[in-house]
């Protein structure tokens, strides 16, 4: 797994709008990149709910939040949509980014995880948890109620 300190590895998916992003292009902003199992199950609905309800106050403070399952274009269209989630959900079915990140779990799904970036492009911290909870929490934490970060 990629760990703090290191360079975030980056990728250029489809997203849920059906549009490519490029995580390089984020270069400048904080972003909160985020892994999920599966899309439509309990946790993962949990997360990414809790991740569209932040995602408007994250953006006020120029933070960028991008969503990432192996799951196909079309299901993380629907996903996003059902969700409300007004930042990008990427689709990676043939899990390339999973496997750059080191996340790619037993069941060929992603793990839960997440990894905060920083501006230039560096790992900052990163927060893995089976439980949805602790990743939006630490999202909160760093970047909106003043804590200080860890890593």
């Amino acid at each position: 797994m990629i760990a703090a300190g290191a360079p975030a590895p980056d990728f250029e998916a489809v997203t849920s709008t059906g549009e490519k992003l490029r995580l390089s292009s984020l270069k400048g902003k904080p972003v909160v990149l985020y892994f999920y199992p599966k899309s439509f199950t309990t946790g993962c609905t949990i997360e990414t709910k809790k991740f569209a309800d932040l995602s408007p106050e994250l953006a006020k403070h120029g933070v960028v939040v991008v969503g990432v399952s192996v799951d196909d274009a079309a299901t993380q269209k629907a996903f996003a949509a059902d969700c409300h989630a007004g930042f990008p959900i990427v689709a990676d079915s043939d899990k390339k980014i999973a496997e750059s990140y080191g996340v790619l779990g037993t069941f060929k799904m992603a793990k839960r995880v997440t990894f905060f970036i920083d501006a230039s492009g560096k790992v900052d911290e990163v927060v893995e948890s089976m439980r949805p909870g602790p990743h939006t929490e630490r999202a909160t934490e760093r970047f909106l109620t003043g804590a200080p970060t860890k890593g």
